[in-house]
């Protein structure tokens, strides 16, 4: 045991560097402390998360919705806000991170705005140390440390295709996805234009931005207010711009909230990342990596997988986004968002294959075999990832060419050992974050081995536990992550999959999986109870009062919203919304007990457009939620057109309405609104909740979720039913029915909503 400080150098302020500075401070074991500075070229911590609204200087947008839950987008020892969203906004995530920091990080000597710009290992008498350059405004600074930890991450630089040049000037604007913010800072002046909005690339970011494009053009079109007549057409009142998706490779696409018993009309719902980390679906026995290199059985078996959680093959929302049988061969490839399939669906976003090749004018050239020429085009958004060399280039060439640095490898492979932690030629050298999937239990369990690795005194110490010196012994990380550069079968996450990596350094580290603090429940079809893995389930040795309560509470909240995903109906009214939107055929039966009132029947279309929250109707509730620095979330503009026929009275009409359906996340409720006579895009008043019927009072059959709302209209009472029927994700058909009664009104309408 020794009192001796080192000094640690900590590069980057995101996740990955706070979980660094927090383990060292906190967690370090072998008596060691540690002085630790962290610096990040960013005037705020946060890493690629915002930290609040309006900070839209980052790689994302303080208004993009996360594609992971809450419950995976956090560290084992602090919980979230009670009132947090189950799937946070970008800012609510940094949010999230400066708390973290201000409870673990305040020892820790914080330089924002301050760049590294030089790295270099310098071998002494007394071992070997870190001489570090900085830069701040015009202050060019040295430093030396003990210790260097790289958590800057993957997103170093924005990779661009290869034929598109620094100083190429387009006659169309050509973005990166992470410089996108909305339509208006994408197309300058609007005016007199029209066309396709490119987006060039097919995997997570990809399938994000045009899911987020068309949901902007969507609002621009259905906002209340004064008219958008610089993106409506006026002669068929459609949109002036459409989204052109160009993908390479067929992807499966899943929403933020999946079903944890797809084979059920009333299946029940839980936030992706949960079912998908059930271990209970794993084989019995120690977990077995299923990332990496995947031969053809594997990706026959997991494409299969895919397509029985979907129930389709997305040949329903358009034959461009098919995922064939001759695909089962290839390792499967997947994009999540709420909106795009639906925007697929009604024709928002078109889809083609192949690889963009040129630009000329305002036209995108395809590259064969296909050769297509995608005319029109009005800008172009390349969703075609970052390259991490630029997040390491302040290190000396030497330590680059032992790390294998290569700049255009777009895999990011980095040559580390034991999981992307360290390089054993290179002393005093850790990282943490070189880990490319989203899970925040990754990042904790690389700082707790790169601690622990300098704290023993390298991987070559006699001194190491014998788990560590057992894992590094029988560690084949840096030959496994050179070879997937150039493995045509490299998964999309090569790094290794997040449950088996968390075993591996439980392993090594001596940490136990606790248990499960309740009894969870038991899931078809093979009859085991639920067994969710998150960042809490590691919590680590020796933790004091207040971190064990809040891992505690971490299991305990996660536990809960399971529970109440597959017992009590939560998600369905989310899962309900989501699928919503877009066109359905509507065929409504209308039957009246008064013959002075017409019985007949209505055929017609119901369109629901997707837009921001708006606060009209419930101005109070809209103001609390901006003053809380919450979402309002999205709604959507309801409008029905059709024809109705009485035929026993000879009348025949052409018939609309319109109302504002809304989705309240807190309360994980849906409501309807009517809309002003005077502004048909305006919400006036609360027409009705929708109160989902729980399991246990018969709300789950067999045909579907079942629910109730009603409103009383001065003197007549409208009493409303609802029965919602899924393929999976995807609402298959809905019924609503109204029973209306009153002094000089009794009759009831029956409808049913089809794809």
């Amino acid at each position: 045991m020794t009192n001796t400080i080192k000094t640690v150098c900590v590069v980057g302020a995101g996740p990955s560097g706070l979980a660094a500075a927090k383990t060292l401070l906190h967690d370090a074991p072998n008596g060691i402390k540690y002085d630790v500075t962290i610096f990040d070229s960013q005037p705020r911590v946060g890493g690629l998360w915002p930290v609040d609204k309006a900070d839209e200087a980052g790689l994302v947008h303080p208004a993009m919705i996360a594609n992971q839950s809450r419950h995976t987008m956090r560290f084992s020892d602090l919980s979230w806000s009670d009132d947090a969203p189950q799937i946070p906004r970008a800012f609510q995530v940094g949010g999230y991170l400066e708390l973290y920091r201000q409870r673990y990080c305040q020892e820790a000597t914080l330089r924002l705005a301050c760049k590294v710009e030089k790295a270099d290992l310098v071998s002494g008498e007394l071992g070997h140390y870190w001489q570090i350059r900085t830069q701040s405004e015009n202050v060019i600074e040295e430093h030396v440390f003990d210790y260097l930890v790289i958590a800057s991450g993957y997103f170093g630089e924005p990779a661009f295709p290869a034929f598109l040049k620094d100083d190429a000037k387009y006659q169309i604007p050509v973005v990166h996805s992470s410089k996108y913010r909305d339509l208006e800072q994408l197309l300058g002046d609007t005016k007199g234009k029209s066309g396709k909005i490119l987006v060039v690339g097919g995997q997570f970011s990809g399938v994000e931005i045009a899911g987020t494009i068309a949901t902007h053009v969507s609002d621009a079109v259905n906002a209340p207010g004064p008219r958008r007549n610089d993106f409506i057409d006026q002669a068929s009142q459609k949109p002036k711009f459409s989204v052109h998706h160009l993908v390479q490779r067929p992807t499966w696409i899943l929403p933020l909230v999946t079903a944890s018993t797809p084979a059920d009309s009333a299946p029940c719902f839980l936030p992706m990342d949960l079912n998908s980390q059930n271990l209970s679906n794993r084989p019995p026995g120690p977990l077995v990596n299923t990332q990496g290199h995947i031969s053809v059985d594997t990706a026959r078996f997991v494409n299969s997988y895919f397509r029985n959680l979907l129930k389709t093959d997305q040949s329903e929302f358009s034959p461009g986004l098919t995922v064939q049988e001759a695909d089962y061969d290839n390792q499967p490839f997947l994009g999540i968002s709420d909106t795009y399939m639906d925007h697929v669906r009604c024709g928002a976003i078109t889809i083609s294959r192949g690889k963009l090749e040129s630009i000329s004018g305002n036209t995108a050239n395809v590259a064969s075999p296909s050769g297509e020429k995608i005319e029109d085009v009005a800008a172009i958004v390349l969703a075609t990832g970052f390259k991490a060399s630029a997040s390491l280039s302040f290190l000396s060439e030497d330590v680059q060419q032992k790390l294998s640095i290569a700049p255009n490898d777009l895999n990011n492979t980095v040559a580390l050992a034991f999981h992307s932690t360290h390089h054993p030629e290179v002393p005093n050298l850790g990282f943490v974050g070189f880990y490319r999937s989203p899970y925040w239990g990754a990042i904790e369990m690389q700082a707790r081995f790169v601690t622990a690795l300098f704290s023993y005194g390298g991987p070559l110490s006699s001194s190491l536990p014998a788990s560590m010196a057992e894992a590094l012994k029988n560690d084949t990380s840096i030959g496994r992550v050179l070879s997937l550069r150039t493995d045509p079968r490299a998964s999309q996450f090569p790094m290794g999959d997040y449950a088996w990596l968390s075993q591996e350094f439980g392993i090594a580290l001596n940490i136990e999986r606790v248990p499960s603090l309740r009894k969870m429940p038991i899931l078809p079809p093979k009859k085991k109870e639920m067994n969710i893995l998150t960042a809490a389930r590691y919590p680590g040795n020796n933790l004091g009062e207040s971190r064990r309560k809040e891992n505690e509470k971490n299991l305990s909240i996660t536990e809960e919203v399971v529970t109440a995903g597959i017992t009590g109906g939560r998600f369905v009214a989310r899962a309900v919304f989501r699928s919503l939107l877009g066109e359905w055929k509507l065929d409504r039966e209308f039957i009246s007990k008064r013959p002075e009132q017409p019985s007949g029947r209505f055929i017609g279309t119901a369109t629901f457009s997707l837009r921001n929250g708006t606060p009209h109707g419930r101005e109070e509730e809209f103001a609390k939620i901006e003053r809380d620095g919450g979402d309002p979330g999205f709604e959507y503009l309801y409008v029905e057109d059709g024809e109705f026929i009485d035929e026993a009275k000879g009348l025949k009409f052409n018939a609309t309405r319109r109302y504002v359906w809304r989705y309240n996340e807190r309360k994980d409720k849906l409501s309807v609104w009517f809309v002003k006579t005077d502004e048909d895009r305006t919400a006036d008043y609360l027409f009705h909740e929708i109160d989902f019927i729980p399991p246990g009072e018969g709300g789950k059959g067999e045909d579907g979720w079942k629910a109730k709302g009603s409103h009383l209209c001065i003197e007549d009472m409208y009493d409303v039913q609802y029965k919602f029927a899924f393929n999976s994700v995807n609402l298959r058909e809905w019924n609503l029915g109204y029973s209306v009664k009153g002094p000089k009104k009794d009759y009831s309408i029956d409808g049913v909503y089809r794809r």
